[in-house]
């Protein structure tokens, strides 16, 4: 439940108090259809249809649409229903039985046929009508989210997923992306930047969770020389880096209060104060968070600002982890091994060590997937990878080191060269997370109970909290 519309947020002497007009005002619907999108206004009570006919309340001239395809009863709480339509009402990709009311939240997707429409506060960003989309930059002229290539969508679930997500980048809404660690999010934080009018600008990216607490601000606001011990010359922040273009606040439930209520800020006047800084700069960016967190219910329990989460959550898309889309585990992990050998993507891997992995619970997903493969494939030296070659966790063997099978490079010498490469990024990831075994576990894709053996297995002192390794 949201704050009561007098409740004050005391934050590092920061007091913010919550417009009742912003909390009590009636919502809109954000229609995203082929050609842009439309807000409609709701009143504060009734019912209003939405459909092809003329004679509704809200005309959506779509040729997947019935004539009246559903009906919205504004509460509270509000509602929709399917009135009988051809291609029926999917909230949250559960589709509707007819004539059956269902709340809605602010923020969820509903699919009425091809068309998206969206529960809109009047809280959340201002919506434009979409530009046309301008053509995406070349990998080699801006950094990449996706260091694995373009989306591999086979899935229904995700193939849905990834037509919403087209239809929405085409406003400047901003996006909330939700979903277990490693399912995806970032790809599709990058597919929504390419199919956007934004596309050929900047997409810049932060994770809240693998940095300082101490360096989160000046990571995303900037600083001026001199604004504190080390400030040796002016440094513009990730959000005027990115401007024109998309930022993406990646693990956002990490943020610190103080951080939440600075960027609530800069949503809100669009504007950006350096650390050190007298005058703010003006900027023109796009927000996609993602959390693997509820981050309503921190909303809900005071742990993360309510009137923040209102304003990234304009719309929010949940990705499905990987044991939810089987049918795209192996294409996916030839795929991975393909970027290791050099080889074709349909690198041989063998039916039974398949069979393992669609039977395997994936935990860290897709991470998960790309770290193991590429262990598999450097145990392989070039062979066809079987189940020899895959982690004990897959296997159900609890053997430390499986032995691979004889083959060109394989031996000793590949083995060592195998958990060297590993140590390193263990190392690697205790590093960039602060010694923090569990966001570390977190950014490699790895159970933190098998990180923990990982540590125990290359001799790697456990870091005290609040320390780094070395």
């Amino acid at each position: 439940m949201a704050d009561p519309p007098n409740t004050r947020i005391e934050v590092d002497d920061e007091t913010t108090r919550l417009a009742p007009s912003d909390e009590d005002a009636a919502p809109c619907l954000l229609v995203v259809g082929p050609d842009g999108a439309v807000a409609h206004p709701l009143p504060p009570r009734g019912q209003l249809t939405l459909g092809r006919s003329s004679g509704c309340d809200i005309v959506v001239d779509d040729s997947s649409i019935s004539r009246r395809h559903a009906q919205v009863i504004v509460g509270p709480p509000l509602c929709i229903q399917d009135l009988g339509s051809a291609n029926g009402v999917r909230v949250g990709q559960v589709l509707l039985e007819p004539n059956t009311p269902v709340v809605v939240e602010p923020g969820t997707v509903i699919e009425l046929g091809s068309v998206v429409v969206v529960l809109h506060r009047p809280s959340m960003l201002a919506v434009t009508a979409a530009a046309p989309p301008r053509p995406s930059a070349g990998a080699d002229e801006r950094p990449s989210l996706m260091p694995d290539g373009p989306p591999l969508v086979r899935d229904p679930g995700m193939q849905r997923l990834y037509a919403i997500v087209e239809r929405v980048a085409r406003s400047d809404l901003s996006v909330l992306l939700l979903g277990e660690t490693g399912a995806g999010k970032e790809v599709v934080a990058e597919r929504i930047h390419a199919c956007s009018a934004r596309a050929s600008g900047p997409l810049l990216s932060l994770n809240c969770s693998a940095i300082a607490e101490n360096l989160v601000e000046s990571e995303l606001f900037g600083h001026e020389r001199g604004a504190f011990t080390g400030a040796h010359k002016t440094k513009p922040g990730l959000l005027e880096s990115a401007d024109g273009g998309t930022v993406f606040l990646d693990e956002v439930g990490e943020l610190p209060a103080s951080t939440q209520a600075k960027l609530l800020r800069v949503i809100e006047e669009r504007q950006v104060m350096r650390v050190g800084g007298l005058e703010p700069r003006p900027i023109d960016v796009r927000f996609i968070a993602a959390t693997n967190r509820e981050l309503k219910a921190m909303a809900d329990a005071g742990t993360f600002r309510t009137d923040l989460y209102f304003r990234l959550n304009g719309i929010s898309l949940r990705i499905p982890p990987l044991r939810e889309r089987p049918s795209e585990i192996e294409p996916l992990a030839r795929r991975f091994v393909a970027r290791i050998t050099g080889a074709s993507p349909s690198a041989t891997i063998s039916a039974h060590a398949l069979h393992l992995l669609q039977r395997y619970g994936w935990p860290g997903n897709v991470r998960e997937l790309r770290n193991f493969m590429e262990r598999a494939a450097v145990l392989a030296g070039g062979s066809p990878i079987t189940a020899d070659h895959l982690p004990p966790e897959v296997t159900g063997r609890h053997t430390a080191h499986p032995e691979p099978q004889p083959g060109p490079g394989s031996g000793s010498s590949l083995r060592s060269e195998m958990g060297e490469l590993e140590r390193r990024r263990i190392l690697d990831a205790l590093e960039q997370c602060s010694g923090n075994q569990t966001k570390a576990a977190e950014l490699l894709g790895m159970p933190r109970r098998t990180f923990v053996k990982r540590l125990d297995a290359y001799g790697i002192p456990r870091p005290r909290k609040g320390t780094r390794s070395t």
